[in-house]
């Protein structure tokens, strides 16, 4: 569990990011959630973005996401998602303590 200050640096971190991955029409799918969970474990931070024609609620979504690829929701602002979950082998980013 992420603790105020370490969601802070993250989002901080993510503000300059480009979203890598787009939830469309079809919603989430087993498919997405193994690109995000690939992903993650190299980047550690990752951007998504929902896109218009989806009919799922974003925040719902993103908490979806976090739970089925073990990642921490950091944020959802308008249609954008931003998840982090520490890298076991590509450890970039260096938390605040706690």
């Amino acid at each position: 569990m992420l603790t105020g200050k370490q969601k802070r640096h993250l989002r901080s971190l993510a503000h300059h990011l480009q979203p890598i991955f787009q939830v469309g029409k079809a919603g989430m799918n087993e498919q997405i959630v193994r690109h995000i969970e690939d992903a993650i474990e190299s980047r550690e931070l990752i951007k998504l973005s929902v896109l218009n024609n989806c009919l799922e609620d974003p925040k719902a979504i993103g908490q979806e996401l976090a739970e089925e690829s073990g990642a921490e929701l950091v944020q959802v602002i308008g249609r954008t998602i931003v998840l982090y979950k520490e890298s076991r082998d590509n450890k970039q980013i260096e938390l605040p303590k706690k």
